[in-house]
C-alpha cells in the first residue's frame, strides 16, 4: 500500500503535458489559413508601406499592419475552407485539408474563421487607422462571398475577378501609412490584380483534371489549353506594363527599374513560351517564376527608396 501510494504521489506531482490530440487541432487551425498564400500577400505589404513611408515606417505601425492583415487574410482563407469543404473532398490535391480529413469539425472552422476576421478589423481599426481596417474587411468579404461561394463555382473569369481581394493587401499596407490612397497605390492594386490570373491558371493547367472532377470551371477546364495560354500570355504582358507605370507615377530609379525589366522580360517570356509549350512542366515553370516575379519587383522596389 506504501508504494502504491508513493507511486501516486510521484504521478499527480508529475507535470501533466498538452493533450496529444492538442498538437493536430493546432496544426489544422493553422493549415486552415493557408499559410503560403499569407507570405506572398504580406510581401506585398511591407515594401508597399516602405514606399508610402518614402522610408522605414515606424515598426509599431508595421507590426500591427501586420498583425491585421494576417488576421484577416488567415480568417478569409478559413471561411474559403469553410465553404469549399464539398469541393476540396473531391480532389487529390486538396483532399488532405483539415475539414476534409475531420481534424476540424466546419462549426468549429467558421467559429475561428469569424474570431480572426473581428480580431483583424479591430487591430486596424484602433492600432493603425480606420481605412486600412475597412480596405482589409472589404477584401475578406469580397473573397468569401463573392469569390468563393459564388465565381469559383459558375464563371471561368473566376480568378480575374476574384483576384481584387488579393491586391488589397497593397492598399492596406499605403493606407496605414498615409491615411489615404492615391494613384501609385492603385497601380499597385492594378499590378497585382493582372499577375493574379497568369499566376493561377498556370497553377490549375498543373490540376486541371483535379478541377474537372470537381466540376469547377476554372478556365483550363472549359476552354482550350491554347486558349488559357493566350490569355496568359496577355496578362502577363498587363502586368509588366503596370510595373512600368507604376516606376513613372512613383518617380522610381535605377535600382527598381533594373529589377523590374529583367524580372519582367523573363516572366513574358516564359509565358510567350508557354503558347507554344503547352505543357505541365512548362505551366509549373510560369508558376513558380510568377512568384519570384512579385517578390522581386516589390523588394526592388522598397530597396529603391531606401537607397535614394
Amino acid at each position: 500500500m506504501a508504494k502504491v501510494a508513493s507511486d501516486t504521489r510521484a504521478l499527480s506531482a508529475r507535470p501533466v503535458g498538452p493533450v496529444p490530440g492538442v498538437f493536430s487541432r493546432v496544426a489544422a487551425l493553422v493549415a486552415l489559413t493557408k499559410p503560403r498564400i499569407i507570405e506572398l500577400l504580406l510581401v506585398t505589404t511591407v515594401p508597399t508601406m516602405v514606399v508610402a513611408a518614402g522610408g522605414w515606417p515606424s515598426l509599431r505601425l508595421v507590426v500591427a499592419t501586420l498583425a491585421g492583415g494576417t488576421m484577416s487574410a488567415a480568417g478569409a482563407n478559413a471561411a474559403n475552407m469553410y465553404i469549399d469543404r464539398d469541393i476540396d473532398a473531391l480532389m487529390r490535391r486538396t483532399s488532405r485539408r483539415p475539414l476534409v480529413t475531420g481534424a476540424i469539425s466546419a462549426p468549429a472552422a467558421l467559429a475561428f474563421a469569424v474570431g480572426l476576421e473581428a480580431a483583424a478589423f479591430l487591430t486596424l481599426w484602433f492600432a493603425v487607422n480606420p481605412l486600412s481596417a475597412v480596405l482589409a474587411l472589404s477584401a475578406a468579404l469580397f473573397y468569401v462571398f463573392v469569390y468563393t461561394a459564388v465565381l469559383k463555382r459558375k464563371s471561368p473569369q473566376n480568378i480575374v475577378i476574384g483576384g481584387a481581394a488579393g491586391a488589397v493587401p497593397v492598399l492596406v499596407g499605403w493606407a496605414a501609412v498615409q491615411g489615404s490612397l492615391g494613384w501609385a497605390p492603385l497601380v499597385l492594386f492594378a499590378l497585382v490584380f493582372l499577375w493574379t490570373p497568369p499566376h493561377f491558371w498556370a497553377l490549375a493547367i498543373r490540376y486541371r483534371d483535379d478541377y474537372a472532377n470537381a466540376k469547377l470551371p476554372m478556365m483550363p477546364v472549359v476552354l482550350s489549353l491554347q486558349r488559357t495560354s493566350r490569355e496568359i500570355f496577355l496578362y502577363s504582358v498587363a502586368t509588366v506594363a503596370a510595373s512600368v507605370v507604376f516606376g513613372v507615377v512613383a518617380d522610381m530609379h535605377w535600382v527598381y527599374w533594373t529589377v523590374a525589366v529583367l524580372a519582367g522580360v523573363t516572366f513574358v517570356g516564359l509565358c510567350g513560351r508557354l503558347l507554344f509549350d503547352r505543357s505541365v512542366p512548362a505551366a509549373m515553370k510560369v508558376f513558380h517564376w510568377s512568384i519570384t516575379y512579385l517578390s522581386l519587383v516589390f523588394v526592388a522596389m522598397a530597396v529603391d527608396v531606401l537607397v535614394h
